[in-house]
């Protein structure tokens, strides 16, 4: 939040907190930070000095308190815990809800971690653990405990009053799923069905039965597109035997979105994922998670140096084609990169699968076609007004200008037909498409493009 925002949504300033604070007036500092929102806190608190951001945690409401600790990294979660009393952690612990407290003892250290365990309640330990157990990215490890089930003999109005005895210690009251004595899950009903039916009514009568639901170990990324598909704001989670095991709620899916258009994002750019933010990274592990991909990229740049050295009689014997080499490379590496993306997002968001693969091609190919068609006659244009006229490089001549042109439709089409399929294939193999984005796919167009090019140069212009 910025400050203009800041001050116009609390009444007060940022820099008023700082001064409350710095000349100890911790009454009226107490009154500003439980005013803020829980994201609000946890951000204020990450500006301060160590020994600050315990002395203000401190000053937060009991019920505010855990909240906000959810908000904070883990390297100041470990800080807090550190400087509380057992008793102190046990409180903390207990007010999160399990998926939370899970996110955060996966974040740190073993003994911290051990620590918490220790002073949390058996059932709350018995919760954790569980959620411990589950596969990583899987549906179970992002699902949480605190939700609502009705009985489907229940009425409208014992419904209500259950939800008001019971309500405050859910995740969210706005969905509510049915089950049976068994805890098979039956139905759903929402709090608007409940609001607009008459009290006697029974939940039977008003309960949806087709519920879209999701199994523990089910992809965190299939359950994030199945909340995109159907509009949800939670899904139940059940076990083999379709027993209500937990909820997943849309938060913890904007999260689950964010890592993997993040890893995406990483795998595209040829670096090794890291769940940890920019600064948390050190140098050292920056660079481990880069030197792989430069490394193989760096080699796999050989096969480019292999095929330009076979071609040095034909570059020697026509000079003036070795200055249209970086831009037949780089555009030809561009087209690929676009096609890589596109049907990289595609294939994430579930528009496209591998038995698309041929209508993916065939609409690939004519948008080449009219991409090459139109690079190539405006480069036909650019290279005899700028390169021949205006720059007096009389070493281009029209059939020179035709083999760069050819070249450049040829390599284009070539191009988005690589970029397209190779993520398809790699899907369809069980390897994360991301991994064939720009760089890798730039380096195979790379060779292709040099091949075409000495190709036509040697069959137009009689050399090599």
């Amino acid at each position: 939040m910025n400050r203009e925002s800041f001050i116009e949504t609390y009444g007060f300033s940022i820099e008023d907190m700082d001064e409350q604070l710095k000349n100890k007036r911790y009454r009226r500092f107490r009154e500003m930070i439980n005013d803020l929102n829980e994201a609000d806190t946890a951000e204020y608190i990450e500006d301060q000095r160590p020994d600050a951001r315990i002395l203000i945690f401190r000053m937060l409401h009991k019920d505010q308190a855990a909240d906000v600790f959810a908000f904070l990294p883990p390297e100041i979660q470990e800080e807090i815990i550190n400087a509380s009393t057992d008793v102190e952690v046990k409180s903390i612990i207990e007010e999160l809800y399990v998926d939370d407290a899970v996110d955060m003892m996966e974040e740190l250290p073993a003994t911290v971690v051990k620590r918490i365990l220790k002073t949390a309640t058996p059932e709350t330990r018995k919760q954790i653990n569980q959620f411990l157990n589950y596969p990583d990215d899987s549906a179970g490890s992002i699902m949480t405990a605190e939700y609502l089930a009705l009985k489907k003999e229940m009425s409208v109005e014992q419904s209500l009053n259950y939800i008001r005895l019971h309500g405050e210690d859910s995740e969210t009251i706005y969905v509510l799923y049915v089950t049976d004595a068994k805890r098979r899950l039956e139905g759903v009903v929402t709090i608007k069905d409940l609001v607009m039916n008459p009290y006697p009514m029974k939940i039977a009568d008003i309960m949806d039965d087709n519920v879209i639901r999701c199994m523990t170990t089910d992809d965190q990324e299939e359950v994030a597109t199945m909340f995109t598909h159907y509009d949800l704001l939670s899904m139940p989670v059940v076990d083999q035997e379709s027993r209500l095991v937990g909820i997943v709620t849309v938060d913890d899916i904007v999260d689950v979105m964010e890592d993997e258009a993040t890893e995406d994002i990483e795998k595209m750019a040829a670096i090794l994922p890291t769940e940890k933010e920019y600064f948390q990274v050190s140098v050292f592990d920056t660079w481990k998670s880069r030197i792989p991909w430069l490394m193989l990229l760096m080699v796999s740049a050989t096969f480019t140096g292999i095929i330009i050295n076979n071609f040095e009689t034909a570059l020697a014997a026509c000079v003036v084609l070795t200055g249209f080499i970086p831009m037949l490379m780089d555009t030809s590496g561009n087209c690929g990169s676009q096609a890589s993306v596109t049907i990289i997002r595609a294939l994430s968001l579930g528009d496209v699968e591998f038995k698309d693969l041929l209508r993916v091609i065939w609409k690939e190919i004519r948008v080449a076609f009219f991409c090459g068609v139109s690079l190539a006659a405006v480069n036909f244009v650019k290279i005899f007004l700028v390169d021949r006229m205006l720059l007096g490089n009389a070493g281009i001549t029209f059939m020179v200008d035709l083999v760069v042109c050819l070249t450049l439709l040829v390599t284009v089409i070539c191009a988005k037909l690589v970029g397209c399929s190779l993520p398809m294939v790699a899907d369809k193999l069980g390897f994360d498409p991301a991994v064939m984005a720009s760089p890798f796919i730039t380096t195979i167009v790379d060779a292709v493009s040099l091949l075409i090019y000495f190709g036509f140069a040697t069959m137009l212009l009689g050399i090599g």
